[in-house]
């Protein structure tokens, strides 16, 4: 990938001859490498190298203007400042997105600085036939994997802006998903599986993957039907989260002001849950396989405590909701035609005070 200093510097140039004195750029590449396999055999085999830069440009009205590009040498930069200030003209005039004002504060240090180097396609493949075999050997009613995939992803991003933000950051990581099938004389057949992620293919869980998806998979052979009564219920770390998604407008400051949520600017120490539930979001989580160092707008990740107690605590917010809340930009935002806000990495609090993640999420 071209360098953030020649990016930054291209940038600056070619702004200056088009009289822009206000622009920032956010990109990512991303080089991913995936594999499936069938009874042994590779079904599908996929490599890609792509890659997305947002620019956005400011005008003497102070009307902003967005354009997406997937080139960063000094054409594509010129062609995308064109074509956003252009845009520029169209552009909202009420609460118009600015610099985050934390684009230029120190970042983090990175956990894991050293990627480890991507696995050759032959070996993605060799492996992943591999587990594929001893989930197969693991019980006779186990038939197939008909849903399975081993990927690896390196990813490098990047934020520059006129007042000399300039941050880069990257990290790679590979994941394995294993689905099971059964076929039993008299009885529906059942499925189940299992995932895993880590830093490189030689770090994964490989075994851990194949034993989990197996004990699920024959633990749902000698089924039964339920008898009617009352049940405790215990959710898995995924089936939470699911369900945290699904409120997730509640502590979404975008949401917030755009009225798609059950919480208000004044929400802030309601209780929303059981006293047991404390919840933070934090891209820098010692489990975040993909901690992520800024957010689209160059602003530093953060821990964030979301509810505390059963009590609402804190909002996720971009540079834009944060000043119109009155508060600080918290590494959340995504750049585009317009800025939206997501969590990165959710976690909990232990009630004795210890974390520990719930599932990863990237952004």
């Amino acid at each position: 990938m071209t360098s953030v200093a020649e990016i930054s510097n291209s940038a600056e140039s070619i702004a200056r001859q088009l009289g822009i004195t206000k622009y920032d750029i956010y990109g990512s590449t991303v080089d991913e490498t995936s594999v499936q396999v069938d009874t042994g055999d590779p079904k599908q085999v996929k490599a890609s190298n792509r890659a997305s830069v947002i620019v956005r440009v400011w005008n003497e009205n102070n009307t902003l203007g967005v354009t997406s590009t997937t080139d960063v040498d000094p054409k594509g930069i010129e062609l995308a400042l064109k074509t956003a200030l252009e845009a520029s003209y169209f552009g909202a005039t009420e609460n118009v997105p600015d610099f985050s004002p934390e684009a230029t504060a120190p970042i983090a240090d990175a956990r894991h600085p050293d990627r480890d180097p991507l696995a050759p396609v032959d070996k993605l493949i060799q492996t992943l036939a591999g587990a594929e075999r001893e989930l197969l050997d693991s019980h006779e009613a186990i038939v197939g994997v008909p849903y399975n995939g081993l990927s690896q992803r390196s990813i490098d991003q990047f934020y520059v802006n006129s007042q000399g933000a300039k941050r880069t950051d990257g990290r790679a990581y590979t994941s394995l998903y294993l689905y099971s099938k059964t076929e039993q004389e008299g009885k529906k057949p059942r499925s189940a599986g299992a995932f895993r992620i880590d830093r490189s293919l030689d770090r994964i869980d490989l075994n851990g993957c194949v034993q989990e998806a197996a004990e699920k998979t024959i633990s749902h052979l000698n089924y039964q039907k339920i008898k009617s009564g009352k049940y405790l219920v215990v959710f898995s770390a995924e089936a939470f989260l699911s369900l945290l998604g699904a409120f997730s407008n509640l502590f979404n400051a975008q949401s917030i002001l755009d009225k798609q949520s059950l919480s208000t600017p004044d929400s802030i120490g309601e209780s929303i849950g059981s006293p047991l539930l404390s919840l933070a979001d934090d891209a820098m989580h010692e489990a975040n396989v993909a901690e992520v160092r800024f957010d689209g707008e160059g602003t530093p990740t953060r821990r964030v405590d979301l509810i505390r107690q059963g009590k609402l605590a804190g909002f996720l917010h971009s540079a834009g909701t944060a000043k119109r809340l009155n508060a600080q930009p918290t590494g959340h935002a995504s750049i585009g035609a317009k800025v939206s806000v997501s969590p990165a990495f959710l976690s909990r609090l232990q009630r004795s005070g210890s974390r520990s993640n719930l599932q990863p999420q990237f952004c």
